[in-house]
């Protein structure tokens, strides 16, 4: 079992640094990352929101919304973006015939796999340009980067 440690205090100059740090270095990483997308014409929100169907199966809109941080009407709009581009369908909902599930397509799985394939190939680059020591440690640290994300 993971030992909680205390709160992170900004008013400490190390913690602060730290954090400074990790929010520009996660920040000007991401920026770089997005340029690499196969389909530029999608954004942040919908390659998102893709993402998260084609991890996590069909959901109903709502769910989604949820999972994604944004209120349901946005959603919406972003599910409608999608059908319209063929990426996501809306199928009857198993329990619920007043509900529907949205569920990533064929052509979305294959567009997020190449766009993965391409910035995992981009980032593996980037990180040949590591020596061993900051390799082993951002190796370590892509947990703990991942659990962050998600919490």
């Amino acid at each position: 079992m993971a030992v909680l440690m205390p709160n992170v205090k900004l008013d400490e100059p190390d913690d602060a640094d730290a954090v400074n740090t990790l929010r520009i270095g996660v920040l000007r990483l991401s920026r770089r990352m997005r340029h690499l997308s196969v389909d530029r014409t999608l954004s942040l929100a919908e390659l998102s929101a893709l993402g998260t169907l084609a991890r996590c199966g069909p959901m109903t809109p709502g769910e989604l919304a949820r999972k994604e941080h944004v209120q349901p009407p946005s959603m919406t709009r972003i599910i409608a973006l999608l059908q319209e581009r063929g990426l996501v369908a809306l199928e009857p909902h198993p329990e619920d015939r007043r509900q529907k599930l949205v569920a990533a397509t064929g052509q979305a799985e294959e567009m997020l796999e190449a766009s993965r394939g391409q910035r995992n190939t981009w980032l593996a680059d980037l990180a040949g340009e590591l020596d061993e020591e900051e390799w082993a440690a951002l190796r370590a640290a892509a947990p703990v980067l991942h659990k962050l994300a998600h919490l």
